[in-house]
């Protein structure tokens, strides 16, 4: 099994870090980075394993037939992790087409 993200997810979480540290989530840019950092490898690892749901129509703008899953990192937060998933020759790849957390989207799912 493989793990991929467009250039638009990998951006964003680039951009997390700025957005975490500068809104005072975290007093140390280091610790926004480590957040994101364990976040995105997280994703990576365990995206797999998860269990997922088919996204509803409002996320079809990031891709067709497109699933979620969940990943809580605090009692506060839950990032939300939308996928293709393929199959080629056996090998399964899951490609992640964008990510949210539950404070912009919960009301759409």
């Amino acid at each position: 099994m493989r793990v991929f993200a467009i250039p638009d997810v990998i951006e964003y979480l680039e951009e997390l870090v700025d957005i975490l540290y500068e809104k005072g989530y975290f007093s140390l840019e280091d610790d926004s980075v480590s957040y994101v950092i364990d976040l995105f490898e997280d994703i990576i690892t365990k995206l797999p394993t998860r269990s997922s749901k088919p996204a509803p129509p409002y996320f079809q703008k990031y891709g067709k037939d497109l699933v979620y899953a969940a990943f809580p990192k605090n009692k506060r937060t839950t990032w939300y992790v939308f996928f293709e998933i393929y199959k080629f020759n056996e090998e399964i790849t899951y490609l992640v087409k964008h990510i949210e957390n539950n404070h912009t989207v919960s009301k759409y799912l």
